[in-house]
């Protein structure tokens, strides 16, 4: 008997699914750390601080483009009868996010000085979003194909992928770089944007390798009007908080000028905490990420096939799990911050944002899960009231509170606005049970 139920625990989909994701995007995470640790010698805090700043224009392009329609296409793959329509809800996600995205990169081109300047208030990041627009097509394209891997369950392509987007990333810039100095030539934040660009190229070629491209018959049309139906309201969604995100990336630096420091020293301030401090804290979600990704489509199928004891035993089980590893994680941070601030990055100050942000671990994991399955059972307008409402902490945080007390009173808005987020999730989710 142990045996058999070995064999069923073992062969469920979302946990090979989750496994795979998660395998891949620890590989990847811990490359992606060294990676830092690299772009923080070479560039400086200053340089990532300019670096990070361009991000929130990338979010909302992306957001705008593909991440509804991302969640659209594994949504109704996992519910399609038959290959030729879910391959249908693929072209049409491709057709829909591709169109879209190489409007956005376009804007995004011909209008990068005045971003830069009006918006980012910086200058120079002018020239680094002529470079990341390159990367939003093939980012759809990418993300397309893993939203229908997803729809279908079968995480190997989107995994490895993603694990080869992270290695041609780094390698790109680690060539770069030898040749800049080879050739004497200063060593700039471009070079860690090419490398997403070469990323993206790389990621989006080896997805587009594993598709068998075949005729969907009639499909199609069907298709593209269930997709532009459901991913409107979660664009919407997403564009919405990634625009109140990008507000809130732009305002850090302004504010922390209102506090008292130079230019120089508020975008150096604001790369430790969103190009080291952050990334390290986290680390520990590429569990809960790859366990979200899945999340969507079994919820969405059990919800389709009206198993309510399966939706509340994912449930159970995905809050108990957060938990454990959310509090694990701030133990381990509370316990290392000092060493990963002085010996990895080089930087103090790094160790002591990992520290206070420690604490956030729990219920950050448990909103990301929550999320995903609120979407699952058809509730975008819940996360949104929840994305939003965090984002909105945070700001009111930034705006009123950083200008007095400089940049601890952020890392306390992080924390709010987390806890707050989760306790929504919380309740939206007994509400759903409830009915």
């Amino acid at each position: 008997m142990p045996r058999l139920r070995l064999k069923k625990y073992t062969g469920h989909p979302l946990l090979i699914g989750a496994a795979l994701l998660t395998a891949t995007g620890l590989a990847s995470r811990i490359i992606g750390f060294f990676y830092r640790i690299f772009l923080s010698h070479t560039i400086g805090a200053h340089g990532m601080g300019i670096y990070q700043l361009i991000f929130p224009v990338f979010s909302l392009g992306i957001a705008f483009c593909g991440a509804g329609i991302q969640t659209a296409i594994s949504k109704y793959t996992a519910e399609a009868a038959d290959v030729k329509k879910s391959q249908a809800y693929l072209y049409a996600g491709m057709l829909l996010s591709v169109g879209l995205s190489l409007v956005c990169a376009a804007f995004i081109s011909v209008n990068a000085e005045w971003i830069a300047s009006s918006v980012l208030d910086e200058p120079r990041c002018g020239s680094l979003l002529r470079i990341l627009a390159i990367s939003l097509p093939l980012a759809c394209i990418h993300s397309c194909i893993n939203g229908y891997y997803y729809g279908l369950q079968k995480t190997a392509v989107p995994s490895i992928s993603q694990l080869i987007e992270q290695i041609c990333r780094v390698l790109s810039v680690y060539l770069i770089y030898h040749i800049s100095v080879s050739q004497g030539k200063a060593v700039t934040a471009a070079i860690a944007v090419w490398g997403i660009v070469c990323g993206e190229l790389s990621g989006a070629l080896f997805s587009l390798t594993f598709v068998r491209f075949s005729k969907c018959g009639g499909h199609f049309s069907k298709a593209l009007r269930q997709l532009f139906t459901f991913s409107v309201p979660l664009t919407a969604n997403r564009v919405l908080v990634n625009f109140v995100n990008s507000v809130e990336a732009v305002l850090i630096p302004i504010c922390l000028k209102s506090y008292g420091y130079a230019n120089q020293d508020a975008l150096s301030l604001f790369g430790i905490l969103t190009g080291m401090a952050m990334p390290m804290i986290l680390f520990p979600s590429v569990l809960t990420n790859s366990v979200s990704v899945m999340l969507l489509p079994s919820v969405s199928q059990a919800k389709a096939q009206k198993n309510q004891a399966l939706i509340y035993r994912t449930i159970r089980r995905t809050i108990e799990s957060c938990l454990v590893l959310g509090f694990a994680s701030t133990l381990f941070f509370l316990l290392t911050y000092s060493f990963i601030g002085q010996y990895l990055f080089a930087n103090t100050l790094a160790g002591i944002y990992i520290r206070t942000l420690s604490f956030i671990c729990p219920f950050m994991f448990l909103c990301t899960t929550l999320n995903s399955i609120l979407h699952g059972l058809g509730y975008p307008a819940a996360t949104l009231f929840i994305n939003l409402g965090s984002c909105l902490i945070r700001i009111a945080f930034i705006w009123f509170l950083v200008p007095v007390y400089g940049i601890r009173a952020y890392l306390y808005g992080m924390l709010a606005s987390q806890v707050a987020a989760a306790l929504c999730a919380i309740f939206f989710i007994n509400r759903i049970k409830d009915l």
